[in-house]
């Protein structure tokens, strides 16, 4: 079986925001590099919510690779919990964890990310994609 160790962040997992949960983060994985993904990112005012698209809006973010192959599934269950995942029943999980292509300065990759499972009507979009530089702006 073919298993992705890898991790994509666009929001409060990544190291700039300097929240608890990257301390998580860094425990069980490294940063590989900036990267990106297709989709839009909302303002949801107490955190940002991404989902896919196939049009030509992207995310930035980071991607980490898990330090222990055999830790992966424990952290990533630790993460799905955090991420508000509801195992038994995904149409109540706050988002949903799925593999996506991730665009590197070199290649392109596979990796996981945490899409938002709500609706995004009425939310404003941070047109540059970056959810660190957005809020960077607004203080």
């Amino acid at each position: 079986m073919n298993t992705t160790y890898q991790l994509f962040v666009y929001g409060s997992l990544r190291k700039g925001f300097e929240h608890p949960a990257f301390t998580y983060i860094a425990n069980y994985f490294h940063f590989s590099c900036h990267a990106k993904v297709k989709g839009l990112v909302y303002d949801l005012g107490e955190y940002p919510a991404a989902i896919p698209t196939d049009s030509e809006h992207f995310i930035s973010g980071e991607l980490y690779t898990i330090k222990h192959k055999d830790e992966f599934c424990y952290a990533i269950g630790q993460l799905d919990d955090y991420e508000g995942i509801n195992p038994g029943d995904e149409s109540t999980s706050l988002y949903r964890r799925e593999l996506v292509n991730v665009y590197t300065a070199d290649e392109t990759l596979s990796a996981w990310v945490y899409w938002y499972n709500g609706p995004v009507e009425g939310f404003p979009v941070i047109p540059s994609g970056d959810v660190l530089e957005y809020m960077k702006q607004r203080i």
